[in-house]
C-alpha cells in the first residue's frame, strides 16, 4: 500500500492584513485568562475558544497569532486545535445543522435525518453548502436521549425530530438571514 502524502511544505496559509488576535483580544486574554493558570500554554483552551467565539472558526492564522501570544510552537496550538471536535479549523456556513448519532439515536433512525439533510442540502457530513448557508455535522451526544432523535440547530435543540420536521426548519433558517455561529 502506497502512502499517500500531502505537500505540507509548500502549503500556503490565506493570510489577511489584519491579525485575528487583535490587541483588544490579546487585552481580554492576558486580563482574563492569563492570569488563571500558571503557564500561558495552559490557556491554549480558552484563547482558542475566544477566536472561534469572535469568527465563528480558528483560522490558521489566527493559530500563528495564537502561538505567537503564548510563546508555543505553532504545531502544537495546531495540535490542540484539531484534537477537539469543537473547533473549526475551515469556515462553516451561516447554520449548523448537527444531528446526533448516539446510541439512543440510532435506535431511533437519526440516519434518516442526516440522509434528508444529505438530499435537501446536496452536502456530505462535514461539508458546507454552495452559497455558505448550511454546514453538516454529526455530533457523538447531545444529551437528549430522551427526545431522540435529536438535532442541533445553530444553538436550538430539537428533540423527536423527523425528517418533515427537519425540513421545515432548514427552510426557516434559510429564511432568517441572520447569522448564527
Amino acid at each position: 500500500m502506497a502512502w499517500i502524502t500531502k505537500d505540507s511544505a509548500n502549503a500556503t496559509i490565506e493570510r489577511r492584513a489584519e491579525p485575528y488576535l487583535t490587541d483588544a483580544l490579546k487585552k481580554q486574554a492576558a486580563d482574563t485568562y492569563l492570569p488563571r493558570y500558571e503557564t500561558k500554554k495552559a490557556a491554549t483552551l480558552p484563547v482558542l475558544h475566544m477566536i472561534q467565539h469572535t469568527y465563528g472558526w480558528i483560522p490558521h492564522q489566527a493559530i500563528e497569532e495564537v502561538a505567537a501570544f503564548l510563546e508555543l510552537a505553532p504545531g502544537d496550538v495546531l495540535d490542540t486545535a484539531s484534537f477537539y471536535e469543537e473547533f473549526w479549523l475551515k469556515q462553516k456556513g451561516k447554520h449548523t445543522i448537527a444531528v446526533c448519532r448516539s446510541i439512543a439515536c440510532e435506535f431511533c433512525d437519526h440516519k434518516a435525518l442526516t440522509d434528508r439533510c444529505r438530499d435537501k442540502l446536496s452536502i456530505e457530513i462535514g461539508d458546507t453548502t454552495d452559497d455558505g448557508e448550511f454546514t453538516l455535522i454529526e455530533l457523538e451526544c447531545l444529551g437528549a436521549c430522551g427526545g431522540a432523535p435529536a438535532a442541533l440547530i445553530d444553538e436550538k435543540l430539537h428533540e423527536f425530530l423527523t425528517p418533515d420536521q427537519l425540513d421545515k426548519l432548514i427552510d426557516e433558517a434559510r429564511r432568517n438571514k441572520g447569522h448564527h455561529h
